[in-house]
């Protein structure tokens, strides 16, 4: 029996030796230790297994037929409220692609550099670039020049693409640049033109190098929070698996009809997979905000009766705390995604109860994962265990593995999440000792969390195990003291780090933002998390603070927050 089909009673009877013996409920097998996905795809959705596929072709083949593709709304600019239609995005991609290639001799192999915020022209340069089975590296807009020209260097880019205030970031890098619109600059050249430009009789050449599913598609960095960024070599393959997974779960839970928001950057892995490719095998409708703005988000749900939003926990945070008395403008929602970084129990519980016409989903992944791991089906199954992200993807296997013994771990027990299946990556760039930290010479993914399964399948992630505090000897998680922490009426958002302590090794650290007009004394927090935790998880200091460091996918950057702390214990000496 496959990876990913769904096991009933007859196939738990044990059929010789060398059968395993998967629990139909939680689809572990104690003899191996592995935790099998409780799903399958049907026929529809199988992954294409032709080794001569790319991205850009799976993508594009799934377009909606030639006559719905020309009235069927792709994308909508949430700020100018121009439309692009399934047929006009389909010929954007082909004249991009032939322009690069035929004006810019971009080709197979090479690496181009895409700097800009989101846009109904971004998902026309990734799908144009993955064409040509040239690489996209992509980098957030808000990276300084220094940390630009390094990732230039580490991929290896022969050609930028930016956005027109982004683009002087890139002059000392040297590396050619086009840019995604005009300017009033006559001799710049721009995407706009080079689609606008291309000759009909300007295709890409049928007989030269095509990219297969074996080939390098993206390198995207990791965002760095606990350490050095690195370059995630994902093949076309790793996007083609997890595109066909997208559709399957979108396809489930959706229609054709719905409207989803884009604020996710999709220079992230989230962003790209989800709003770059993989919603066009659905045939539905996105809305993409160059950038998340609070305010511009409900306005664009109310005017375009957004039904789905790919959210971070912060927005979802956002949405508790701040909007009850603006529900009507969320009357159209009907689903909200949460991935990148944790969601506690506390603030989904809190958004169900405020919007309990909303399905709120929890979903998991990370960019070595290709975006892909854990998912809900239902919005009842998620509403049932509001602490976890799910069960596994079809696919999709996993281990719990002890850290001291290396021992798989059976339900109910904490360990590391390891995690095997056709979307992880090939490795870190030019890193072969982190690719071998990362990923076992069997293919298993370490993730570096520490989770646990229950007895039905679905998983729950604790926290990052780099980023447990270690208190006389105990594990403190600082993901169950943030969500302790944002219970409190009068705190908008908090974070936990550890702080070095001669007697007990690491103590917990609060930061803390007050609402407005709140007068939270660091002895109030305090005594507000003793009363709900065991005496060693106890906050033992506070900060106000004024904003919470994240990056752009919404995680805690909390390595920021321990140099802070170390500044102030330093200035207080």
């Amino acid at each position: 029996m496959s990876v990913g089909e769904v096991w009933n009673n007859s196939d738990l009877k044990q059929k010789g030796s060398h059968q395993p013996k998967i629990d139909a409920d939680s689809g572990f097998d104690p003899t191996s230790g592995i935790f099998h996905s409780l799903s399958q795809l049907s026929d529809p959705y199988k992954v294409p297994t032709s080794p001569d596929l790319d991205t850009a072709s799976y993508v594009l083949s799934r377009f909606p037929g030639p006559d719905e593709a020309e009235s069927q709304t792709a994308l909508i600019d949430s700020v100018s409220g121009r439309r692009v239609t399934y047929a006009q995005l389909h010929r954007s991609v082909r004249a991009l692609a032939a322009s690069l290639y035929h004006a810019l001799e971009v080709r197979k192999g090479d690496v181009v550099f895409v700097l800009a915020p989101n846009s109904i022209m971004y998902p026309t340069i990734c799908l144009a670039v993955f064409s040509l089975g040239a690489i996209l590296t992509t980098a957030n807009p808000l990276n300084t020049g220094l940390e630009i020209a390094k990732q230039v260097r580490d991929s290896g880019a022969k050609l930028a693409i930016a956005a027109p205030e982004e683009a002087l970031k890139l002059g000392p890098t040297g590396v050619p640049t086009i840019l995604t619109t005009r300017t009033g600059d006559e001799s710049s050249v721009c995407v706009e033109e080079l689609i606008e430009c291309c000759e009909p009789a300007h295709d890409l050449p049928q007989d030269g190098p095509r990219p297969t599913q074996h080939d390098t598609a993206a390198i995207l960095y990791s965002s760095g929070t606990t350490g050095t960024s690195k370059g995630v070599i994902l093949t076309h393959g790793n996007f083609i698996s997890i595109i066909t997974l997208l559709r399957w779960s979108v396809n489930a839970t959706s229609s054709q009809d719905d409207v989803f928001l884009c604020f996710i950057p999709m220079f992230h892995i989230y962003g790209l997979a989800f709003f770059g490719l993989g919603l066009f095998c659905s045939g539905v409708t996105t809305v993409v905000m160059p950038k998340f703005d609070f305010g511009a988000m409900l306005d664009a749900i109310k005017a375009h009766q957004v039904n789905n939003i790919a959210a971070v926990p912060p927005v979802i945070l956002g949405l508790v705390k701040y909007v009850d008395q603006l529900k009507p403008e969320l009357s159209s929602l009907r689903r909200v995604g949460s991935g990148a970084a944790p969601l506690s129990k506390e603030v989904a519980d809190r958004f169900r109860e405020k919007f309990p016409w909303v399905e709120l989903r929890q979903g998991y992944g990370l960019t070595e994962s290709c975006g892909a791991g854990t998912f809900f089906i239902s919005g009842e199954q998620a509403k049932a265990r509001p602490g976890s992200c799910g069960r596994l993807l079809p696919s999709f296997q996993a281990k719990v593995v002890d850290n001291e013994t290396g021992l798989a771990l059976p339900p109910g027990r904490e360990g590391e999440l390891w995690l095997r299946s056709p979307t992880i990556m090939r490795g870190y760039l030019c890193n072969d000792e982190a690719t071998a930290a990362m990923i076992t010479s069997d293919g298993w993914l370490r993730t570096g969390d520490l989770c646990y399964f229950d007895g039905d399948g679905f998983i729950y992630i604790v926290d990052r195990i780099k980023e447990l505090i270690k208190h006389n000897g105990y594990q403190v998680a600082p993901a169950e003291l943030e969500a302790v922490l944002l219970s409190h009426p009068d705190i908008l958002d908090a974070a936990v780090v550890p702080v070095e302590d001669d007697e007990a090794g690491q103590i917990p650290m609060a930061y803390v933002v007050r609402a407005g007009g709140s007068d939270l004394t660091e002895e109030q927090v305090i005594q507000f998390v003793a009363t709900q935790v065991a005496p060693y998880k106890k906050v033992r200091r506070v900060s106000f603070i004024t904003a919470i460091p994240k990056s752009a996918a919404g995680k805690i950057l909390r390595k920021e927050l321990v140099l802070q702390s170390k500044q102030e214990l330093t200035s207080k000496l």
